[in-house]
């Protein structure tokens, strides 16, 4: 009988690729229809698929860690008898049989897992690395083993659960009608041969948990996560899992500052200027940003470099229905503190009514995020990638305060300061911290030259 050409099928929407993690046959195993072959991990999920028909392994076309895609050929078998799966193979569509154990990215999920996995042989161990003969071995498992751990049930409850299997065993088309009714295989215990999950299980998981699940899905509504709150969430990650952060807190008296800007209230209101906090603390944050270049600057991941930035364009987070957006006070260092006030009066505005044009979010090189009055006791504000510093700002409270040796009430304001660590040091960060502090708690000297 002609060779049978076993290629990756499509194991899921949106995956093209995936990486060899496991065999659990070498070439000249005997298999039967369905037995496991390979274990596959894409960015989804870790699939497990199982051999089309009876037959004898020929050839691994790849060795583990390899990254082999979808159509790829990824071993060759001799079907036993006459099967009709070399025609599906051949056909654009993967055989129905093709995809088997399919195991979602779920944190613990081992612990629910029972018997023990059988290690691999010493004769088919390979370090990953070319030997003497110029080939690699690959780890491999005799398809027994490999049920022996794919196929775990038990009678017993397992941590309060009646029953949960991590990798359950089922056809595609049983794992189509459990994502159709909304039936978890994994907590659907099997009756089919050798502990496969049938149709009819599913169906009587569904009868056994229609009075206690289904209800709620008539009290859920799902939304796209789509527009704005997509790509804030883009940004977020990428964020958080690019930079490495940390935070700096510190407290900040702004007993002065708020004098301040209570004698400035009355010029502000015939300017027409609505005055808040925030331009005093861009003002302060611009000239610690003159003392600390690095924290003016931003890494290109795409040259490795990184670029210090000759101008001070300052983001303003602003909360709005679409989400948080930062438009940027362009030039920031170069405005009076009246002029600061009214340019960030109009960006929050234009952020809230969607009027923001392309240029108001564009090359901001240190954000600011006010927390205002649900602010709590402090934050680690998450970097605006590329960025390397953003600084959030608490309420200001009344709190005690020590003054020449004397405990009095003090107007006290929270600054948490997040930075990148892989280009600002602790020390570097802290500096530029009480930089701005010491401007903030002793606003004369530098405020009033900026009206």
């Amino acid at each position: 009988m002609a060779r049978l050409e076993f290629k990756l099928p499509d194991i899921g929407e949106g995956v093209t690729e995936g990486e060899i993690v496991e065999w659990f046959v070498r070439a000249g195993d005997a298999v039967k229809e369905d037995d496991p072959m390979v274990e596959i991990m894409t960015d989804k999920a870790t699939v497990t698929i199982g051999a089309p028909c009876d037959g004898h392994v020929e050839e691994l076309r790849f060795e583990i860690g390899s990254i082999a895609r979808v159509g790829q050929v990824i071993l060759t078998l001799e079907p036993d008898g006459v099967t009709n799966v070399s025609r599906s193979q051949r056909s654009s569509r993967p055989p129905a049989s093709a995809v088997g154990d399919i195991q979602d990215s779920l944190p613990g999920a081992s612990l629910f897992q029972r018997g023990e996995v059988e290690p691999p042989p010493a004769s088919g161990v390979g370090n990953g690395h070319g030997n003497g003969d110029g080939r690699r071995h690959s780890s491999v498992r005799p398809a027994a083993a490999a049920h022996r751990r794919s196929v775990r049930t038990s009678e017993a409850s397992i941590g309060g659960i009646a029953y949960f299997e991590a990798k359950p065993l089922a056809t595609p088309a049983t794992r189509r009608l459990a994502k159709e009714m909304g039936v978890d295989l994994r907590r659907v215990r099997p009756t089919g041969d050798k502990g496969r999950v049938t149709r009819d299980d599913v169906r009587a998981a569904l009868r056994d948990h229609m009075a206690e699940d289904r209800p709620y899905d008539l009290l859920e509504e799902r939304t796209p996560i789509v527009g704005m709150r997509r790509k804030i969430a883009e940004r977020m990650a990428h964020a958080k899992s690019t930079a490495a952060h940390f935070t700096f807190v510190e407290e900040c008296d702004a007993s002065r500052l708020v004098e301040m800007r209570e004698r400035l209230l009355p010029e502000a209101a015939r300017r027409g200027v609505r005055l808040t906090y925030l331009p005093f603390i861009v003002k302060a944050v611009t000239e610690a940003l003159h003392r600390h270049p690095v924290l003016n600057s931003a890494v290109d991941e795409t040259t490795n470099e990184l670029v210090y930035k000759k101008y001070y364009n300052i983001g303003v987070a602003t909360a709005t229905d679409a989400g948080l957006m930062v438009p940027v006070v362009h030039h920031a260092d170069r405005l009076r503190l009246f002029e600061l006030a009214t340019e960030i009066e109009r960006l929050s505005q234009a952020a809230k009514d969607g009027s923001l044009g392309p240029e108001d979010l564009r090359n901001s090189t240190f954000t600011i995020t006010s927390l205002g009055k649900h602010s709590g006791l402090m934050a680690t504000p998450i970097l605006n990638h590329p960025e390397v510093g953003i600084l959030g700002v608490h309420r200001i409270k009344e709190r005690p305060v020590v003054r020449d040796g004397e405990i009095v009430v003090g107007k006290v304001m929270l600054l948490s300061l997040s930075f990148d660590h892989r280009i600002v040091d602790g020390h570097v960060g802290a500096a530029f911290a009480y930089d701005i502090i010491e401007t903030l708690e002793q606003p004369e000297r530098l405020f009033t030259e900026f009206l």
